[in-house]
């Protein structure tokens, strides 16, 4: 396996290394050696997010100097590029079926085909139509994904003064860090491909084993973690929230006790990749007190942003990071030439679908993701959704960010209610009456009047999506219909198709009914 060639700590020139006996001194007071790193971490933050446009010029520079030594860049002419607007006029959007063609050139052993020289890593991902996708990684890039885990991290120690979390045992639930290789590349998993890259003074307390990590089988996997962990001084937790519940209920099945104490000294709980808040309460409860928590916005493609602040909303734009982004609105996305927009450009309060341009040698590359800023200068935003998941079979556009605003606040007035995990999908033909949407909902506890839930959860999308408001009211669709799942029906689900754990997620929505089938077994 590839060595550990980045150093998580290392920041501006100053790098903190310890031999094997400083390590065991250390162990203690980590906390303590955190605080003036998150000080020049956040002070060189401060800097970029107050001109996120100058950082991103250089950067935007910094790309095409070295695209054009590239195929990509001969195939679209960048070195007559000199500004953005020649760069739009030069480089389409696209998405991962756009730029396959130059991956298959790279698997097949060609150089300086996105990105000068060859990729260090392919990080391997399931696509819905181009099957398995292979996502370049170059030294270039690689430090935008590690450095921006940790500057996440020191930002909440700076900000709060505490960083105890750092001292005791840490882990993230992910998947194998095994590889193998393409072409001479090492491939696999993003989150594997970063596991190799923690420093040795940071794997003396991380969990789990090297080996227990390498186990496929979720189910297998997660006991192994429960055997090496349920006695250990775990002080932070990271994962998707879903299966990071998974793991605490396993543990409250086999000890009888709250996590609180079960890990007396688990003070930080660190999350990506879904909405946290269907699933908070349950979690918090699980746990047996609310702990702070800090937010990232991780993919394969790049790390986008991160929680800086505990009371400012929305995640903080990585606007120095590697990557030159661009904004489309939502609403445009799928129009023949569409408005690209550069961080100087956004407002707030409008769903933007992501485009980066990156060292990892990503050019116009749509990520599928949409966005939402709640603020600039600095720019922080809220993912509200995918770009390819929505419900519009008669025009409505209901997106992510709707169906889960609604069942959060539907939720609220049935305080008693518990979820694990829901999806939505139209049904065009019902066998009788109008055309409605179907909401498929695993519930912890129903709540006592599930026919007024299900009332109110559909005046609650009416309020949000005006579109859904007037086919409802003009009856051309019905009005939603809950579908209770039995317990384990989305865990069963997607052991049947094999994604089970991990980094795997459940679509919170989507245009045809591939999903709403699979969990017709299920129903109660």
């Amino acid at each position: 396996m590839p060595a550990n060639k980045f150093d998580i700590m290392s920041c501006y020139g100053i790098q903190i290394c310890f031999s094997f006996a400083e390590r065991i001194v250390i162990m203690g007071i980590r906390s303590v050696l955190s605080k003036p790193l998150a000080q020049m971490v956040v002070a060189q933050q401060k800097k970029w997010s107050a001109k996120p446009g100058d950082y991103q010029q250089r950067i935007f520079k910094n790309l095409i100097a070295k695209g054009q030594k590239t195929v990509f860049g001969s195939d679209h002419h960048l070195q007559d590029v000199t500004n953005y607007a020649e760069f739009k006029e030069a480089v389409p959007i696209k998405d991962y079926e756009g730029l396959k063609g130059y991956v298959e050139r790279i698997l097949k052993g060609e150089s300086d085909v996105l990105w000068p020289g060859k990729p260090a890593y392919f990080a391997k991902t399931s696509g819905t139509t181009s099957g398995t996708k292979y996502i370049p990684l170059t030294k270039d890039s690689i430090p935008n994904h590690i450095n921006s885990a940790r500057d996440a991290l020191l930002s909440y120690v700076n900000e709060s003064g505490n960083g105890n979390f750092l001292d005791g045992k840490l882990i993230f639930l992910s998947g194998s860090p095994e590889m193998d290789k393409k072409a001479g590349i090492y491939t696999g998993r993003l989150s594997g491909i970063v596991n190799h890259h923690v420093p040795g003074y940071l794997r003396t307390n991380q969990m789990p084993s090297y080996a227990t990590n390498c186990i496929e089988d979720w189910e297998e996997k997660l006991e192994k973690i429960i055997d090496e962990t349920i006695d250990k001084d775990m002080t932070l937790i990271s994962g998707i929230p879903p299966w990071v519940q998974m793991y605490f209920d396993r543990i409250v099945e086999r000890t009888g006790k709250p996590i609180k104490d079960v890990f007396p000294n688990f003070s930080m709980f660190v999350y990506g990749g879904v909405n946290f808040e269907p699933y908070r309460k349950k979690l918090f409860e699980t746990i047996g007190k609310e702990i702070p928590s800090i937010e990232t916005y991780p993919a394969s493609e790049g790390f986008i942003a991160y929680q800086d602040s505990q009371v400012e909303e929305g995640l903080l734009l990585l606007s120095d990071s590697g990557i030159f982004f661009e904004f489309v609105p939502a609403d445009e996305y799928f129009n023949e030439n569409p408005t690209r927009l550069t961080v100087d450009e956004v407002k707030t309060g409008i769903n933007y679908a992501v485009i980066i341009n990156s060292n990892a040698g990503l050019w116009g590359y749509s990520i599928g993701d949409t966005v939402k800023f709640v603020s600039t200068y600095p720019h922080r935003l809220v993912v509200s959704g995918r770009i390819k998941h929505f419900i519009s079979a008669f025009g409505e556009h209901v997106i992510g960010e709707e169906v889960e605003k609604a069942m959060r606040e539907t939720m609220q007035e049935f305080p008693e209610t518990e979820l694990v995990e829901f999806t939505v999908a139209p049904n065009v033909t019902p066998e009788e009456g109008l055309p409605l949407h179907e909401w498929y909902v695993e519930f912890r506890q129903e709540p006592n009047d599930l026919a007024s839930f299900q009332n109110k959860l559909d005046l609650h999308l009416q309020k949000l999506n005006t579109y859904y408001f007037d086919l409802v009211s003009g009856n051309i669709l019905s009005e939603l219909k809950l579908i209770p799942l039995q317990q384990d029906a989305f865990r069963n689900y997607m052991k049947s198709i094999g994604k089970l754990g991990g980094q795997n997620k459940v679509p919170r929505l989507s245009n045809d009914r591939k999903l709403a089938e699979g969990l017709i077994p299920f129903k109660k």
